[in-house]
């Protein structure tokens, strides 16, 4: 069963799903997850995919849109500011606390791509998430730095420097895309992570009128001086999972998470699938899930 909720993040109304088990009875205690979507994602895409396969196995599971975008409040709208969309895992988890039916001991968190960051960035210092999964997770903040020089990067950050005054004083907003508009803006250089994206958002398979392919240039400040790493070998004592395909062009990130952590972790690998395969397609989503299940029922 599926319902919409609302819930508070300081003065904004957060925008969820909630997902609840078959044969569910408020009288009852379940384990409770929030799962966090992609980049550019909305909680109708892979986030309530996973969110609706870890209910059938059991689960209260939450998806939800982040601050700024989807069905949720905030200004600027599409905006993507990688602290908030930490405190916005801080109040799914407050949200879930305030049922009755979810034992507030009994939280987890998952992550997909960026989100993925998100939760891990969140859970060192989110003691009341007691067990992190993620799939195909990403660090946005290095995958926005990525490999360029730091002249590269300070000349990035000096135009964004300018688009901020530009729109202060009345310009309009820029906007970057999350991935390939149209089948003409691609090449045979275009690398495959951009290809799936375009295939994935921009087409029937999970395209969605709240999920625009649309991000504020003026983001990417908070983007480049964002790290998801930064607590994990200090804080993340909780268990880990990171789920990825053995064909991702993202995995070097899940493998960096695993190296850093001190407290209990696993890489799960899922023989030939894709970073964006492993959103939506059944061999690969029921892989994921039926391990993802075994790992929450483990360690909350």
């Amino acid at each position: 069963m599926k319902k919409s909720v609302t819930f508070k993040n300081g003065h904004l109304n957060m925008a969820g799903n909630l997902y609840l088990p078959e044969g569910y009875d408020e009288s009852k205690k379940y384990s409770g997850i929030v799962v966090v979507h992609p980049g550019g994602g909305v909680k109708e895409q892979t986030a309530g995919v996973y969110a609706q396969n870890l209910s059938d196995n059991g689960f209260v599971a939450l998806a939800f849109d982040a601050s700024c975008q989807g069905e949720s409040e905030g200004e600027p709208r599409l905006l993507e500011d990688p602290y908030a969309r930490v405190e916005d895992v801080r109040c799914a988890v407050d949200y879930l606390t305030t049922l009755p039916y979810v034992d507030q001991e009994k939280i987890g968190a998952l992550g997909i791509c960026a989100g993925g960051g998100y939760v891990v960035a969140a859970a060192p210092t989110e003691r009341r998430i007691k067990a992190v999964a993620t799939v195909s997770a990403v660090d946005i903040g290095a995958m926005f730095r990525g490999e360029a020089s730091v002249e590269t990067q300070l000349q990035t950050l000096e135009a964004v420097a300018k688009q901020r005054t530009a729109e202060v004083n009345g310009a309009e907003a820029h906007f970057l895309t999350y991935a390939p508009d149209t089948l003409e803006e691609m090449d045979e250089n275009t690398p495959v992570l951009m290809r799936e994206a375009y295939d994935y958002y921009r087409t029937p398979r999970a395209q969605h009128p709240n999920s625009p392919n649309r991000f504020l240039f003026t983001s990417v400040d908070k983007l480049m001086a964002f790290s998801a790493t930064t607590q994990i070998s200090d804080y993340l004592t909780q268990p880990m999972l990171m789920i990825a395909g053995t064909e991702a062009d993202t995995c070097a990130y899940s493998e960096k998470f695993y190296e850093l952590s001190n407290g209990p972790k696993e890489i799960f690998w899922i023989e030939g699938a894709t970073h964006i395969a492993m959103y939506d397609i059944p061999e690969y989503v029921g892989q994921a899930v039926t391990k993802l299940t075994e790992f929450f029922q483990k360690n909350i």
